[in-house]
């Protein structure tokens, strides 16, 4: 018994990885490895000119990082919060301020370990979600700016 169940799951994971590999490699709005440096120099710089330290992530859609920054000065616990927000986007398309708005209203289902407070914005590519900044380490408000800074320096 132990040794067909464990057949089966080889066999399960074998088909799943072709499959995602295809998909995230043929997207045209996938988010490469040199889109996210370009967010993220962004993001830092807004961050920078404001004498902010933070901790800045850009995921892909699926919320994997793609890339991540903790500037010099950022607690160890904005990485765990950036990468909530980040998450929180990538889970639902909206910025963590609107995700928070629509889920008290009761518009929108609760995505576990979601943040609704701002912080974490959309990266839109082609009109569609190509992934997700999140920012934390200051006011939630001045984490959006910085996130939106990264996001708005790939868009198109």
């Amino acid at each position: 018994m132990t040794r067909r169940i464990a057949t089966t799951l080889l066999f399960a994971g074998t088909l799943a990885f072709p499959t995602f590999g295809v998909a995230q490699q043929d997207a045209p709005r996938a988010l490469t490895y040199e889109l996210a440096r370009t967010a993220i120099d962004a993001a830092e710089a807004e961050a920078r000119r404001n004498g902010w330290n933070v901790t800045i992530v850009v995921t892909d859609t699926e919320g994997v990082p793609v890339y991540l920054r903790r500037l010099d000065g950022a607690s160890a616990g904005s990485y765990n919060v950036a990468m909530r927000k980040a998450s929180t986007v990538a889970a639902t398309g909206l910025t963590t301020a609107v995700y928070g708005q629509r889920l008290e209203a009761g518009s929108v289902a609760e995505v576990p370990n979601g943040v609704t407070f701002a912080g974490g914005v959309p990266i839109m590519r082609d009109g569609q979600l190509a992934g997700a900044v999140g920012t934390s380490g200051v006011r939630a408000v001045d984490d959006e700016q910085v996130s939106q800074a990264g996001a708005d320096s790939i868009a198109n």
